[in-house]
């Protein structure tokens, strides 16, 4: 039961991803849910990549919003048990290349407690 339905926060996470939905995005995640992603090393090198609590996840997302309007992933493949899904999917933005990616969402009670992206 809690493997279809962590599979659904994922499905959920996707659909609001892809809209650009920040409010609908941040729902899915707990208020002190931590992220990690070396695209966030990269472009804030203070964070050491990671951030914690909606807030900052919010900044995050809406400069990448902002910054990266034809911003899309398209899920390659979803893997799921009892507290974590393991996402991969490819990145595209217009005039970049595509990149894949693969993200583990941590889930407990419902909710994304910390996520962590890898890019190959």
């Amino acid at each position: 039961m809690a493997t279809e339905k962590n599979l659904s926060i994922a499905h959920l996470w996707f659909e609001a991803f892809n809209a650009h939905n920040l409010e609908k995005l941040l729902s899915l995640y707990d208020d002190e849910a931590q992220h990690f992603s070396p695209k966030l090393k990269i472009r804030h090198p203070e964070t050491y990549g990671l951030v914690v609590g909606k807030e900052s996840l919010r900044t995050w997302w809406q400069d990448a919003f902002e910054r990266l309007p034809s911003l899309h992933y398209k899920v390659t493949s979803l893997t799921s048990n009892s507290d974590r899904v393991f996402m991969e999917y490819i990145r595209t933005v217009t005039n970049e290349e595509n990149m894949l990616v693969a993200e583990v969402l941590e889930i407990k009670e419902g909710k994304i407690i910390a996520s962590r992206v890898y890019h190959g």
